[in-house]
C-alpha cells in the first residue's frame, strides 16, 4: 500500500482587474484513492513574473497580461496607495 503525494493546479480564475487566482490541490493517495487533501491559493498580478508557474497558468497570463492591462493595474494600485 504505497502512499503517493499528487500536486496539481485544479482551478484558475481571471479577475476583472487582470489578476489570476490559482488554486493548487495536494492529494495524498493510497492505492489510487484519495485519503487526504488540501488546497492552497495564490495570485499572479499583472506585471508579476509568471515564468515558474504551471504551463496552463503561463498561457493564461500571456494572453491576459497585456501591456494595457498591466498599466491599468499599476495605475489602480498607485491610486489606492499600494
Amino acid at each position: 500500500m504505497p502512499l503517493e503525494k499528487v500536486i496539481s493546479v485544479d482551478l484558475i480564475e481571471v479577475i476583472d482587474n487582470g489578476a489570476i487566482q490559482v488554486r493548487t490541490k495536494t492529494a495524498i493517495m493510497e492505492d489510487g484513492k484519495q485519503i487526504s487533501g488540501s488546497f492552497h491559493r495564490h495570485v499572479v498580478a499583472p506585471g508579476d513574473d509568471y515564468s515558474k508557474q504551471d504551463a496552463r497558468v503561463k498561457a493564461i497570463c500571456a494572453a491576459t497580461h497585456t501591456a494595457a492591462v498591466v498599466a491599468a493595474y499599476k495605475a489602480a494600485q498607485a491610486a489606492q496607495g499600494v
